[in-house]
């Protein structure tokens, strides 16, 4: 038994090898965190005051109380450029677990219907349980994502033929529409629309840091699970029935993965609401730079998805001053594009 255990991890490792291009991840490494580095430090000094770099410096890590400056950057811009860090990346491993798990291009927490439906138990909340606490909408937020991945992922497994790529987006689609319908139809009819508007547009010029000491710790969990399971998303990404056939529990990876992207995309929506396409774009990206290894992939997209938000957050501060512009149309502007071409190549069988 053991020595046939043995053959199916090394069988595992062969499999993780053929198709891991391991060149250039250091770079992506260093270069993504200087790059997110910088990105903080820009973000905390940019905004209706801009502040120079060395205050910045100075408010960090030699607080002066007395100094307005210091407590705006203490109190209002550095959990809002944490806050986007932390979203940006929670949904950008989000996105890479869901497309390693289904082997689908298209697959991400805003395409599956987990990001609608966080907003949607989190609509049913602002309606009928008014007063919530800011650790009670979280939990309205993970059970709402809980709800969108389920009915997806049902939908999918009792369709004929079983679960495929091509219906889990099929559903993922029809049941986030689904529910972003009812959660408009429940914000007009209880007269939370303005509530509501927050969690549509999506944005991080509200996160504080009560927000961030609640999710950090559940977002710690799913990310944990995210690195235990990398090695195992690698191979289930190579297909169901090779993972089988190298000995993989594949339904008790895909629960676990479920429950990674719950917890982190529970998360991010409840503090920024709804931000689409960080969870499409990043995994590719990612994928082009360091292989499809996960133990890389899972990392790396964290470090770019956060880079990716924070950056977005300052054009959405700069693109309209001193207006401020939805992060959420910021991403789209990106995504959107993107999603197209991925369409486009999945139909031509690219």
């Amino acid at each position: 038994m053991g020595s046939q255990s043995n053959k199916q991890l090394s069988a595992k490792d062969d499999a993780i090898d053929i198709v891991t291009k391991p060149f250039g991840t250091a770079a992506v490494v260093i270069i993504g965190i200087i790059a997110l580095a910088f990105g903080l430090f820009l973000s905390v000094s940019l905004g209706a005051a801009n502040i120079h770099l060395h205050t910045v410096w100075e408010a960090v890590f030699h607080f002066d109380s007395q100094q307005t400056s210091h407590q705006i950057i203490r109190e209002l811009r550095l959990p809002r450029t944490v806050g986007a860090a932390l979203v940006g990346a929670f949904l950008a491993v989000s996105g890479a677990i869901m497309q390693g798990m289904t082997r689908n291009a298209l697959a991400s927490p805003e395409i599956m219907g987990v990001t609608n439906g966080s907003a949607f138990a989190i609509a049913i909340a602002f309606a009928f349980f008014p007063g919530q606490s800011s650790f009670t909408l979280i939990l309205w937020s993970f059970l709402g994502a809980a709800l969108g991945a389920s009915i997806v992922f049902g939908v999918g497994t009792l369709s004929k033929g079983g679960l495929t790529p091509v219906k889990l987006a099929l559903a993922g689609t029809a049941v986030g529409a689904l529910l972003s319908s009812i959660s408009s139809a429940i914000a007009i009819r209880f007269d939370v629309a303005q509530d509501m508007s927050f969690w549509y547009a999506g944005g991080v010029a509200g996160v504080n840091w009560s927000n961030i000491k609640i999710i950090i710790p559940v977002a710690a969990v799913g990310l944990i699970i995210a690195m235990v399971l990398a090695r195992s998303i690698t191979v289930l990404s190579l297909g169901d029935e090779l993972a089988k056939g190298l000995g993989q529990y594949t339904r008790t990876v895909k629960v676990l993965g479920i429950l990674v992207v719950i917890l982190l995309t529970g998360a991010a929506v409840s503090v920024a609401g709804s931000i689409g396409f960080i969870g499409l774009v990043i995994p590719h990206v990612t994928r082009f730079l360091v292989g499809v290894d996960y133990r890389w992939i899972i990392p790396c997209s964290a470090i770019l998805g956060a880079i990716l938000l924070i950056y977005a957050d300052i054009a959405a501060r700069l693109v309209n001053a001193p207006f401020e512009t939805p992060v959420g149309a910021i991403t789209a502007i990106i995504g959107v594009p993107f999603f197209l071409y991925l369409a486009r190549r999945e139909r031509s069988g690219i």
